[in-house]
């Protein structure tokens, strides 16, 4: 069978340097850092003081107080995004085959802080089982796709991906292949998270996962600089609208871009270390190429995991040269993590959205904090370093990896 295409007709985004698309994108243009002292809870003892929280959101501003309370910040902040890609793509909600609309979407945890919460007050009481009739349709990581879904009475697929930090990228994979296969005309597609916690600062920290730059949080996620000492935990969502293509031009909808491939890959190496030669990474960029049916010479611009860790961006450098051989010193690439730092699950889908912005408006968004080259990555490579660049982008890749050594990668082009 002939695979349909699918385009790209809404984004919404709530990271921490914006709470819009509009907000997003201005931000990381400029070349904003979200990183700051932490406010959800006293992180005075903590080895890590800093996060890249979201700022300035009143989630009752956007969601009625009742139903808000009755979901974890992960699902909220999927909410409030998909509201907003939802309204981008001006769907008409009245006309539409809504048994032929899936929301499938990304959480590496899901309600961390709502499972922290109540098994703190059971520690804290005489035993008694006390907890409330929430605590699991909060926490679960499916529940913020199917929170959408009630609201908008879409009956199409619903689930959640889950692959760690790559779990918002596999959603799009999903979804993509949902719509190509011809199963639903539109996927609310995308991931939010919400892990800014005692319980989710803590466990990295024990790991010796995230950076301990807190006298200069701002400039603590540095991907690719020589000192850089581990990724800053970031929190938000990103919400991506796919559609068929013929579908979206029979009502004259705008699109950003076309989503022409996905790629899967396993390291199948460590429990969080990534493979020191990229095998995988290696691989998942080939098997994305390949389902493109692109050439490596097609590329123009490279969002990387470029998580800010030591090990990681090494390897995913050298996987990036090794696939790309000559053309890749012709590659733009950058990490938009040095602004935004890790939303672990939906890392993929708001840097997905930077992808997508960077195609439709002709600038590469920087590297930010960049100051010491690191003697083990190749000079020729074009970081974006500091500043963003302009460029006329046709094709942009969007890596994205998780614990566990899951590997995605995915291929968006400037429509024809």
């Amino acid at each position: 069978m002939e695979l349909k295409r699918v385009v790209v007709t809404g984004l919404g985004a709530l990271t921490p340097i914006g709470n819009t698309k509009d907000e997003y994108w201005d931000a990381l243009i400029s070349g904003k850092s979200g990183a700051a002292p932490i406010t959800h809870f006293d992180a005075e003892k903590f080895k890590t003081q800093f996060a890249c929280e979201v700022k300035n959101f009143e989630v009752n501003d956007f969601i009625d107080r009742k139903l808000a309370r009755k979901m974890d910040k992960f699902s909220q902040y999927a909410m409030v995004a998909s509201d907003e890609a939802i309204a981008d793509s001006k769907l008409d909600l009245d006309s539409l085959n809504k048994y032929r609309v899936g929301v499938i979407w990304g959480a590496g945890i899901g309600g961390l802080k709502t499972f922290q919460d109540e098994v703190l007050n059971y520690a804290a009481g005489d035993g008694t089982p006390r907890f409330n009739p929430f605590f699991i349709p909060k926490m679960i990581a499916d529940i913020a796709p199917g929170n959408i879904s009630i609201k908008y009475g879409f009956m199409g697929p619903n689930y959640t991906t889950v692959s760690a930090c790559a779990s918002s990228a596999n959603s799009m994979i999903d979804a993509l292949n949902t719509i190509r296969l011809g199963h639903c005309d539109v996927v609310i597609t995308g991931g939010s998270e919400a892990a800014v916690t005692i319980a989710g600062m803590g466990g990295f920290n024990a790991m010796h996962a995230m950076s301990t730059r807190n006298e200069s949080p701002e400039t603590a996620s540095r991907p690719f600089d020589a000192n850089r000492d581990g990724f800053v935990l970031g929190e938000g969502a990103g919400s991506i609208v796919l559609e068929e293509y013929e579908h979206a031009k029979a009502r004259g909808a705008k699109i950003y871009a076309e989503v022409v491939g996905g790629g899967l890959s396993s390291d199948a190496y460590h429990m969080t270390a990534p493979h020191p030669d990229g095998i995988g990474v290696v691989a998942v960029m080939k098997n994305c190429l390949e389902n493109a049916g692109l050439n490596p010479e097609d590329v123009d611009h490279i969002n990387t995991h470029g998580t800010s860790t030591p090990l990681g961006d090494v390897a995913e450098l050298k996987a990036i040269s090794e696939v790309f051989g000559s053309h890749a010193k012709n590659i733009n690439i950058n990490s938009t993590k040095s602004m935004t730092g890790h939303l672990l699950g939906a890392a993929g889908a708001i840097e997905a959205i930077a992808s997508i912005l960077a195609l439709e408006n002709g600038i590469i968004p920087p590297t930010i904090n960049h100051s010491t080259v690191d003697e083990n990555i190749d000079p020729e490579l074009n970081l974006t370093l500091n500043k963003a660049q302009k460029r006329d982008i046709k094709v942009a890749m969007s890596n994205t990896f998780g614990f566990g050594g899951h590997n995605a990668c995915v291929l968006f082009k400037k429509i024809d």
